[in-house]
């Protein structure tokens, strides 16, 4: 090659690659440093200067620190899976402190948060043998061990409090609603570390519009055996919710997970033309189209999160990722 195509060549290829560019304006990208030693709360600061889901995380708490100061309303939704796991113990503290106003979740988020004040779930293996776990009688979510004998001493103490709601249903006609059976959890569990005893002290709502998807749908249709003609009513929580989310002058949710909760409370939002607030954390991708795992900025399609709303999605383990959020705002 001679010499004048070489320096062509040359010219070319950084030109091509070493073209000037513009300055940003900006966050520049720094993480903690170590040096300063160790202060948690500055290490969570700097997660907003870190980049990918660290700065998700440090938006996510800016936006509830927001919703706090601004009063909104707060709906937060969680799958069952959080209460079968540590975090129905954080979720406890915001009850027990008022620090929100609506919850919403699925069967197993209600009927473990009971089943717990009458028996400890243990830690195991994810690797754990489902043959061998069936053959001791435990069930296995992830790498939390629950013995069957949890479920039988929850029929002991569901059971009363059925008959008790059917006897009223037969002598005033009134079918209960699922949040006023949720209250009457709560009360009759009379336990200070379960979710639904705080929710029942202090007036906060409980929502869980697949009350039979778990447990509870299987006492139910054993107590159904007795008594065919008893009666859940779905119909009044629904309308309760919209209603009084249309009313609310701000509103902000909180989704740990997907699923039904995730929708109900969007859904409930879309009666007031979006929530103003939105926090999601969740691991899915949107690709199949499913709800559960859809963006904000979805939502904003169909007018369940305003479009000038403050949102974002951090996309990991809610177990990992809520308490320190908890830390960050409620409990601050």
């Amino acid at each position: 090659m001679n010499n004048l195509k070489k320096t062509n060549t040359e010219k070319t290829s950084r030109g091509n690659v070493l073209f000037d560019s513009k300055e940003i304006n900006g966050i520049s990208i720094r993480g903690y440093d170590f040096n300063q030693g160790i202060d948690y709360d500055k290490l969570l600061n700097s997660y907003l200067s870190t980049g990918f889901q660290a700065t998700h995380l440090a938006k996510a708490i800016a936006i509830i620190d927001k919703m706090i100061k601004d009063k909104a309303t707060i709906f937060l939704g969680y799958t069952s899976n959080l209460v079968t796991s540590g975090i129905r113990d954080v979720i406890r503290y915001l009850a027990e402190h008022k620090k929100i106003q609506i919850l919403v979740t699925t069967a197993g988020g209600i009927e473990e948060d009971i089943i717990k004040c009458l028996g400890d779930f243990k830690l195991g293996e994810f690797s754990a043998s489902g043959e061998l776990l069936k053959k001791q009688g435990i069930n296995r979510a992830g790498n939390i061990f629950i013995p069957n004998s949890r479920y039988c001493k929850f029929e002991d103490f569901i059971n009363p409090i059925l008959e008790k709601i059917y006897k009223e249903q037969k002598e005033t006609g009134k079918v209960i609603s699922v949040s006023d059976l949720i209250k009457t959890l709560g009360k009759e569990i009379n336990n200070k570390e379960s979710i639904y005893y705080w929710c029942y002290k202090n007036d906060i709502e409980v929502y869980c519009p697949a009350i039979t998807d778990g447990s509870f749908g299987d006492m139910i249709h054993f107590f159904m055996y007795k008594h065919p003609d008893f009666k859940i009513d779905i119909a009044d929580d629904i309308h309760k919710l919209n209603e009084f989310t249309i009313v609310q002058k701000k509103t902000g949710i909180i989704l740990l997970g997907g699923g039904i909760m995730k929708h109900h409370i969007c859904n409930a939002n879309m009666m007031r033309n979006g929530a103003d607030y939105a926090v999601y954390i969740n691991s899915g991708e949107e690709w199949d189209g499913a709800d559960s795992n859809a963006r904000p900025d979805e939502a904003v399609s169909w007018g369940k999160i305003k479009k000038d709303s403050e949102s974002i999605k951090v996309f990991g383990d809610a177990t990992i990722l809520f308490p320190l959020i908890v830390a960050k705002t409620f409990a601050k």
